[in-house]
């Protein structure tokens, strides 16, 4: 049974599918104080968010057996991503369920803001009939500005091109092919500054986007330029705003959030060229149901062992390219394992070589997976494939990937090598069609291994007998032998038997084999968790 807490509002469109799964037990309790939330937070396998809920790096430190946050929106500033990460704790989001809402939303304040539409509506409450005051612009042939190119950015660009709107689009990751699909010219942050009449935002709040739109930014803005943020508050500078909007520089602008929120006593709401409405982007019942049913699919689905399209702490991968490396995961971690247990203390330095169907992916999920195999043996349980990053990051640890097209007679292999006082480690693996994960090389020599259970490396002479007093020495322990294999580079030189036992052999054991003339060295794998 997974226990998870719904601390924040969230439509039943989404609980319906956690609670029709007998596998979990859902709390809706969404008054909680964040002391009261800490006190609990313990207790629960996964917690589901909006806006509302702060999960800082004290209420992950109570959550023990957390292991999912999920944020019903598109924003995860109320996350402290860096402690999840750390805490190996997966988050997710649903960034699709309110694009058109914020994108509309977007268009209602553009257009209100053109045409004052707000204080005219009030002047005629008041029972005037004021016409003057409330002269608009047109945004035909105006040039608007979106700074943030993603899902809302995008859909704002073909609502403004119907409009007839020339539309400049600004983002690090637009490409002119992207741009020239959506009918906008594709510009720098300084053109859409000098040339647009309005300017709306559409990134995520970070470190590189906080007051993005600062004081210098606004002195470069066409005079009489109208501003829009209906995504985060704080990248625009809103005392910057203020003054520029005082000292008639700015016309006006259009706000559905603001950086402190709810603003108590705000200047800007004072002002007559500003409109603001409450956070109301995604604050449509079809956005709300959307987003509500994308989280609770995606936090289901994780605890069913699916992986996350929308995790922001995990690599995204194409579904299929995620359909070819799934089957590689297990492989991975185990041939980290391996390497990690080969080698006398911990790794300097890891190369991860992927060749084959392999050669050509993005496989940035499965060398987490091998890195996690190779920092187990000294972080236990402690790591996983979301924090596993951290910790190469803490330990020190460098690691290089290699790709190669050529399939070695396998469809796709994996080959890690580990180094550590000039001294290196190799074990490369593949997948056999109706065999499984399979060991196929050991420092060089081709070997044919299930990959699992408990094993004994052997270097040795390549002499007679060896193997029969390795066998004998076993059989007095009472350990069975399930299978070998057996390498050579020439006779009588250096080779290595790997044998599958059915037990784990202790230290005594080890030291013993160890003993044996013209043996080496002698390694147990335990590769059975």
């Amino acid at each position: 049974m997974f226990h998870l807490l719904i601390s924040d509002p969230l439509s039943e469109a989404g609980l319906s599918i956690l609670r029709n799964d007998p596998e979990f037990s859902i709390d809706v309790k969404t008054d909680l104080s964040h002391d009261e939330l800490r006190e609990i937070i313990g207790r629960y396998d996964g917690l589901i968010i909006r806006s509302e809920t702060r999960v800082d790096r004290d209420l992950i430190h109570e959550a023990r057996q957390l292991k999912i946050i999920g944020r019903a929106g598109v924003g995860v500033d109320n996350i402290d991503l860096d402690a999840a990460t750390k805490a190996g704790i997966l988050v997710v989001n649903a960034p699709d369920g309110n694009t058109i809402s914020a994108a509309e939303h977007t268009l209602a304040l553009l257009l209100a803001l053109a045409r004052k539409i707000p204080n005219a509506y009030l002047s005629l409450k008041r029972g005037e009939w004021d016409r003057k005051s409330f002269k608009g612009v047109e945004l035909f042939r105006k040039t608007l500005g979106i700074i943030g190119m993603g899902r809302i950015g995008a859909e704002v660009a073909k609502r403004a091109k119907a409009f007839q709107m020339d539309v400049l689009g600004y983002d690090p990751f637009l490409s002119e092919e992207k741009a020239k699909r959506l009918g906008i010219k594709r510009a720098e942050l300084e053109t859409i500054f000098s040339l647009a009449d309005f300017i709306t935002v559409h990134t995520p709040l970070t470190k590189d986007t906080h007051h993005l739109i600062n004081a210098e930014a606004l002195k470069k803005m066409k005079r009489g330029v109208r501003l829009i943020n209906c995504a985060r508050g704080g990248i625009i500078d809103e005392k910057a705003l203020y003054e520029a909007i005082i000292a008639g520089h700015v016309g006006g602008c259009a706000l559905d959030v603001f950086e402190n929120e709810p603003p108590k006593n705000h200047p800007l709401l004072e002002l007559e060229q500003v409109i603001a409405t409450p956070h109301l982007g995604a604050s449509t019942v079809e956005a709300q149901e959307k987003v509500a049913a994308d989280v609770c699919r995606e936090v289901l689905q994780f605890f069913h062992g699916v992986a996350a399209r929308h995790a922001l702490n995990l690599p995204a991968i194409p579904d299929d390219v995620r359909e070819v490396l799934d089957p590689y995961l297990g492989l991975g971690e185990k041939l980290g394992e391996a390497a990690g247990q080969l080698l006398d203390g911990p790794p300097e330095e890891v190369t991860i070589s992927y060749s084959g169907e392999l050669g050509h992916l993005e496989t940035a999920p499965l060398t987490r997976s091998i890195l996690k195999g190779i920092l187990s043996r000294y972080l236990s349980d402690h790591i996983n494939l979301i924090n596993v990053q951290y910790y190469v990051k803490e330990t020190g640890l460098t690691y290089n990937v290699k790709r190669e097209q050529q399939t070695h007679g396998f469809v796709g292999l994996v080959k890690v090598a580990l180094s550590a006082n000039q001294k290196q480690k190799t074990v490369s693996g593949t997948l056999l069609n109706g065999y499984g994960p399979r060991i196929t090389h050991i420092d060089g020599f081709s070997v044919d291994l299930p990959i699992e259970g408990h094993m004994l490396y052997i270097q040795h002479h390549d002499l007679p007998g060896l193997i029969g007093k390795v066998g004998t020495i076993l059989g007095e322990h009472g350990i069975n032998i399930g299978s070998m294999q057996v390498g050579r580079h020439s006779i009588g030189g250096r080779a290595i038997m790997v044998l599958t036992i059915d037990k784990q052999a202790d230290e005594a054991i080890l030291t013993q084999i160890g003993n044996v003339s013209h043996i080496k060295e002698v390694r147990h794998l335990d590769l059975s968790s």
